[in-house]
C-alpha cells in the first residue's frame, strides 16, 4: 500500500469524516437498516476510514441511482455502484472488487427460449428505476422496450409486463418462490461492482482506492465478508483483474 498523508486523507475526507455512501438496495453488497448496515460494501468503507485514522458515517439508500446522487452532488466521499460509463461522468471507479449478474425472470408460459430473445418488437422489460442494469439495457436493447419502477419484479408484476430483469440472486429467489416465473439464461450482463469517488479527487487518491482494492481482493477479505454477510465468496472479482482502472 501507498503510504497516506494529510493531503490525501483531507482530500478524500475533507469535512474530517469520510461519508460512505450506501445501498441497501442490492442484497448482495450490503443489508440491515440506516441504523445498522452490514455487509461487504459497509467492511470495505471501514476498512478505507480505518487505514486514513478516520471515523465513518454510513448514509444509506434504497436504490442505486439515491447512492450515486449523493456522491455526484457532493454528500458522500465514497460510493460502492456498478461500473458504467453514465456514471463515470461524476464517478471515479476503482478496479472492481464484486461481479455480479444481471439475469432476466420470464412466465414460464413465455415463448422465451434463452435471454437473446427478449430484444424483439413488442417485448416490456421491467427494471429497477437508475439500476445498472436499467443503464445498460437502455443503452443496449434495440427492440424492447424499458419500463421503470421503484422494483423491476413489482413493476414486472403490476403492469403485466413480459419480463423482469435484476441481480441474479434475488430474482433467483424470486423465482423459487412462485411457479409460474422462470429464469432465463444465460445473464445478459455482467455487473461490475466497484469503489469509487468524485472526478475531481486527487490522482493519488483515486490510486490510493484502486490499490486497496487490489489488495483487499489479494488478501481475501473481500471474500471474507461476503461470506461474513451471507454471500457467495466466490462473487469476489479476481484479484489479478484488479490492477487497472480508468481516470
Amino acid at each position: 500500500m501507498m503510504p497516506t498523508d494529510a493531503e490525501l486523507v483531507h482530500d478524500l475526507a475533507p469535512t474530517g469524516v469520510l461519508r460512505a455512501s450506501i445501498n441497501l438496495g442490492n442484497p448482495v453488497l450490503a443489508q440491515g437498516d440506516p441504523d445498522k448496515p452490514f455487509g461487504v460494501t459497509v467492511e470495505l468503507a471501514r476498512e478505507v476510514a480505518a487505514r486514513l485514522a478516520l471515523p465513518v458515517q454510513f448514509l444509506c439508500f434504497d436504490a442505486a441511482r439515491k447512492s450515486y446522487a449523493a456522491m455526484a452532488e457532493g454528500y458522500a466521499d465514497l460510493c460502492f455502484l456498478a461500473v458504467d460509463p453514465d456514471r463515470e461522468k461524476e464517478v471515479a471507479f476503482s478496479a472492481p472488487y464484486v461481479h455480479i449478474e444481471g439475469v432476466y425472470a420470464a412466465p414460464v408460459t413465455s415463448a422465451f427460449v434463452s435471454a437473446e430473445d427478449v430484444d424483439r418488437d413488442g417485448v416490456r422489460v421491467g427494471v429497477k428505476k437508475g439500476s445498472a442494469y436499467d443503464l445498460h439495457l437502455t443503452r443496449t436493447l434495440r427492440h424492447a422496450t424499458v419500463v421503470r419502477g421503484s422494483e423491476g419484479v413489482e413493476v414486472f408484476h403490476a403492469e403485466d409486463l413480459d419480463v423482469a430483469a435484476g441481480i441474479r440472486q434475488p430474482l433467483t429467489e424470486h423465482v423459487a418462490q412462485r411457479t409460474d416465473l422462470r429464469l432465463l439464461e444465460p445473464a445478459f450482463m455482467t455487473i461490475r461492482q466497484a469503489m469509487g469517488t468524485t472526478t475531481e479527487r486527487l490522482p493519488r487518491t483515486k490510486q490510493f482506492l484502486n490499490e486497496l482494492v487490489t489488495e483487499l481482493l489479494t488478501s481475501g477479505f473481500v471474500a471474507t465478508a461476503l461470506r461474513r454477510s451471507g454471500q457467495d465468496p466466490a462473487l469476489a472479482a479476481p484479484a489479478a483483474r484488479a490492477s487497472g482502472c480508468r481516470w
